[in-house]
C-alpha cells in the first residue's frame, strides 16, 4: 500500500510511520519536515500536497494544534487556532484527500481522550476533538462506496507521558503497541465512521 502520514515525524506519528514503513510505502508529510511539506490549516497547501504525491491507498493525519489555557484566559483568537488547524485542517484533508484515494482506500484522522474525559486547560482542545468525532460519524455516511473514514482517539501515550502526566493523574499511559494497533485497525480493517478509542 501507498500511505501518506501527515505529522509522521511527531511523537505519535513516528511510531505509526515506523510500523507501516516496514511493509508498505510510506510518505511522511509535515509542516517543517518529512518527505513532502504541508500546512493543514491551508486548503491550498493540502491540494498542492496531493497533486505532488498523487493517488494513495491510505491517508493518516496525526497533526493539528489547539491552545491549552485556563478557560477564562482563552480568547476568541485562541479558540480559532484549534478550529482552523486541528478541526478544519482535518476536515479539509477529508474533503480534498478523498479525491486522491485509490479504490477501497481509507482516511484516518486523530483526536484524543479529551473529547470524552477532558482535564483543566483543555476547553478548546476538547471542543475540537469532540467536533471531529461527530464529523467523522456523519461524513462517513456520505463517502463514496468503498472509501472508509475513521478517527483514532488515544489517551496519553507512553512516549509523551512525562510531559503531560501532571494533567492526567491516575491515567494509564498507552504503550506503543496499542497506538500502532489502533491505526492498523483503521487502515487495514473494515471499520467505517468509527471512533477507535484506546484509553
Amino acid at each position: 500500500m501507498k500511505i501518506i502520514i501527515i505529522g509522521g515525524n511527531g511523537t505519535i506519528g513516528s511510531i505509526v510511520s515506523n510500523h507501516f514503513g516496514t511493509t508498505h510505502e510510506v510518505i511522511v508529510a509535515g509542516r517543517t519536515g518529512g518527505d513532502v511539506s504541508v500546512d493543514i490549516s491551508n486548503s491550498n497547501s493540502i491540494k498542492q500536497l496531493f497533486e505532488e504525491v498523487g493517488k494513495v491507498d491510505a491517508i493518516i493525519c496525526i497533526a493539528g494544534e489547539a491552545k491549552w489555557a485556563n478557560f477564562n484566559e482563552l480568547s476568541e483568537q485562541d479558540y480559532a487556532i484549534g478550529l482552523k488547524s486541528k478541526l478544519m485542517g482535518q476536515v479539509n484533508l477529508v474533503r480534498i484527500g478523498q479525491h486522491y484515494l485509490n479504490s477501497m482506500g481509507s482516511i484516518t484522522l486523530s483526536t484524543g481522550i479529551l473529547a470524552d474525559d477532558p482535564v483543566i486547560k483543555t476547553a478548546s482542545a476538547a471542543m475540537v476533538n469532540g467536533g471531529i468525532h461527530s464529523f467523522v460519524q456523519a461524513a462517513a455516511l456520505e463517502m463514496k462506496p468503498g472509501i472508509r473514514l475513521n478517527v483514532v482517539s488515544l489517551g496519553v501515550v507512553e512516549a509523551a507521558y512525562d510531559k503531560y502526566k501532571d494533567y492526567f493523574p491516575g491515567h494509564h499511559p498507552i504503550p506503543s503497541s496499542k497506538v500502532i494497533n489502533a491505526y492498523v485497525r483503521s487502515v487495514l480493517g473494515k471499520s467505517n465512521g468509527t471512533v477507535i478509542r484506546e484509553y
